[in-house]
């Protein structure tokens, strides 16, 4: 059963709604004003870790930002097996497209921690579109830098190996870990077999290829900890 069907969605007291959307790109520039509008067409949900936030087929009748957490999208196969298409982080949002759509989700949604989140209503959304043609650019901005992204995923997929996916992936994490710019650890930010799947590899795939890379004496692996022992070496492997 749903987090919704059980009754999980309620109000945060110890969240201002209004200032958190203040402080996202996308609502940065607008007036007072039109936060509080926006924040009255606004939800604010919690979900614990593994609850299911909607299913392939549900409506979307708005879009979702993560307060705090991790949200995997992805879907099932016939034969039962998962693809994972994203994974969500704080401050980051989904569900834009096919809320202009006016579709049916084409993913599924879980959470992969214990989770807040905001859904902004798209009555709320189309409102402000309509009022304010900048919204409607940085609207338009953010689905580009999505599609910018889906593309690159592709281009990955078809054209690196394994061992540059993950390579590139454990660059990037650590990079977002370290704000100077230091490689030296990194936790993993969910299971294995949630980034196989995401970098397009059996977890069998993703498990021989940290494997090969700690026998090159390129990185340290202990459970979810990830040390990179030579930033330049790791870059450079093929």
């Amino acid at each position: 059963m749903r987090w919704s069907e059980q009754g999980k969605v309620m109000k945060h007291a110890s969240l201002k709604v209004d200032s958190f959307l203040r402080s996202l790109p996308l609502f940065s520039d607008l007036q007072p004003a039109d936060i509080e509008r926006i924040a009255t067409g606004t939800t604010t949900l919690r979900a614990e870790k593994g609850d299911t936030l909607f299913r392939r087929g549900d409506p979307c009748n708005g879009f979702h930002v993560v307060v705090y957490g991790q949200v995997k999208l992805g879907f099932t196969s016939a034969q039962g097996a998962e693809k994972v298409v994203e994974i969500i982080g704080p401050q980051q949002s989904f569900g834009e497209a096919l809320m202009f759509l006016e579709r049916p989700y084409i993913v599924s949604a879980q959470t992969l921690a214990d989770s807040l989140l905001l859904h902004v209503a798209k009555a709320a959304v189309f409102r402000e579109i309509e009022a304010d043609p900048q919204f409607a650019r940085r609207m338009l901005a953010g689905l580009s830098r999505r599609l910018h992204g889906l593309v690159s995923d592709v281009e990955s997929y078809s054209l690196r190996s394994g061992a540059q996916r993950v390579i590139g992936y454990l660059l990037r994490e650590g990079f977002e870990h370290d704000a100077a710019g230091r490689v030296i650890e990194l936790t993993l930010s969910t299971t294995k077999n949630v980034i196989a799947s995401r970098l397009n590899l059996t977890p069998e795939h993703f498990s021989r290829v940290l494997h090969e890379l700690t026998v090159a004496r390129l990185i340290e692996v202990d459970g979810r900890t990830v040390r990179i022992l030579d930033v330049d070496r790791l870059r450079s492997y093929e």
